[in-house]
């Protein structure tokens, strides 16, 4: 005989996704998780509904902040007292056009020229981000504003920066090195 789980309620949900809502970025402390779009889902695992799933994505595959993100998740999760499991789901890959406006808006108060959008989640296309074709055909660099000063006078110095998902720059007006977040 097995005894019967209750399913998580929809209020423990809430409270997991807003406590989950406050959590930042480890790599970038003034952008949270889900303005990046690394929080991809809080819902009942599908194997265990009394059981919370968090779904996060890497900005990049091999990503070294995600160890510290999803520990992150865990120890707020044990706070509140919730059953719950991480999920680390890679595919559709993570797109720069995941991040809200609030993080771009955030990302250059920072100091970090944010990207452009790169149109994968299929706006106006009728595509979904796991069906968006990957073209090997470079495209003319979109000119990067210095977040310092506003001046698209600048040059990539190195295609790395600070972060694997990062390239550094320099304002050629203000002078001012600054990281510039990869679009994809």
């Amino acid at each position: 005989m097995t005894t019967a789980v209750a399913p998580v309620a929809p209020g423990v949900l809430a409270r997991v996704r807003a406590a989950l809502d406050a959590l930042t970025d480890p790599e970038i402390p003034v952008v949270t998780l889900a303005e990046m779009g690394i929080l991809r889902d809080v819902r009942p695992a599908a194997d265990d509904p009394s059981l919370v799933e968090v779904v996060i994505t890497p900005t990049y595959s091999g990503c070294p902040a995600m160890a510290q993100i999803a520990n992150d998740v865990r120890a707020t999760l044990q706070r509140l007292g919730v059953p719950a499991r991480v999920t680390t789901q890679l595919a559709p890959a993570w797109t720069t056009d995941w991040m809200s406006d609030a993080a771009r808006e955030k990302l250059r108060a920072y100091g970090i020229a944010p990207p452009g959008r790169c149109g994968v989640d299929g706006a106006g296309t009728g595509a979904t981000a796991s069906e968006h074709v990957v073209r090997l055909v470079p495209r003319a660099p979109e000119p990067v504003a210095c977040p310092r000063c506003g001046s698209t006078h600048t040059r990539e110095v190195s295609r790395f920066g600070s972060t694997a998902c990062k390239a550094l720059y320099q304002c050629l007006d203000c002078r001012e090195p600054f990281d510039h977040f990869k679009p994809h």
